[in-house]
């Protein structure tokens, strides 16, 4: 009987693996026997994740995707692929009123711009495999917005758009585009967010998590399922991980 759950002879590339759920994700995938292929843009950190990696045929390469000419590097080294999780992300936390156009940008380019000609390039150069599998990141903060957070908000609801509209144009090749939108998960960005809202403000939000914070784990588990066989039925869907 096939296990559909599992991960053999597929190749799978994931963005933001130096750290937090990227990492994670990337452990998982290898640990379900995929081959995995990371990037990050921090070489000291995407090494440490390298060498944790299950399993053999991993290779990792260091990049900026918001700079063309190191996308464009990338792209140049990768086999065909089976699937990819877009989990590199940065967060956001102004105020409307003081927004400007720098904000703006340094947010897009890397949660929505990055991963967008990212897609166009593995798209033009065909090298995704029919019945490949994408991975957004999305956030709960899509549906549940936060003081100071109406441009990672944006950001995430852009790109929950633009993964529906993927999934429409792949889907006569049965490639699959889905989101995932995880909760409040126990991370080094979790950190930095501590650092710049009110301790009133996070337990208000801890506070609306029934099973409590989540681990880069449960996430990674969720990805693992839209990489895999299992399901191959799934497109153009965000799930929402939190119990929210």
């Amino acid at each position: 009987m096939q296990y559909h759950f599992e991960l053999k002879n597929k190749t799978i590339l994931v963005t933001g693996a130096s750290s937090g759920i990227g990492k994670e994700i990337a452990l998982n995938i290898s640990q379900s026997g995929g081959h995995v292929i990371i990037t990050g843009r921090d070489k000291a950190r995407l090494r440490k994740t390298f060498n944790i990696l299950f399993g053999e045929d991993h290779s990792f390469h260091v990049a900026d995707l918001s700079v063309d000419s190191e996308l464009i590097a990338l792209i140049d080294q990768l086999p065909l692929l089976d699937g990819i999780v877009h989990a590199a992300g940065i967060t956001s936390h102004i105020p409307a009123k003081f927004i400007n156009s720098k904000n703006i940008n340094e947010t897009f380019d890397i949660n929505f711009n990055a991963p967008v000609l990212l897609m166009k390039q593995l798209l033009l150069k065909k090298l995704l495999n029919n019945s490949a599998s994408i991975v957004f990141l999305s956030s709960i903060a899509s549906k549940y917005p936060y003081f100071g957070g109406a441009l990672y908000s944006a950001s995430k609801l852009a790109i929950e758009g633009y993964s529906r509209t993927l999934a429409l144009e792949l889907a006569p090749k049965k490639i699959r585009a889905n989101c995932l939108s995880p909760a409040m998960v126990q991370t080094p960005m979790l950190e930095r967010t501590e650092e710049t809202i009110s301790k009133e403000s996070l337990e208000r939000l801890k506070v609306m998590h029934p099973l409590g914070l989540g681990l880069p784990e449960d996430v990674a588990n969720a990805a693992v399922f839209l990489l895999s066989d299992a399901a191959r039925w799934i497109t153009g869907q965000n799930i929402i991980l939190g119990g929210f």
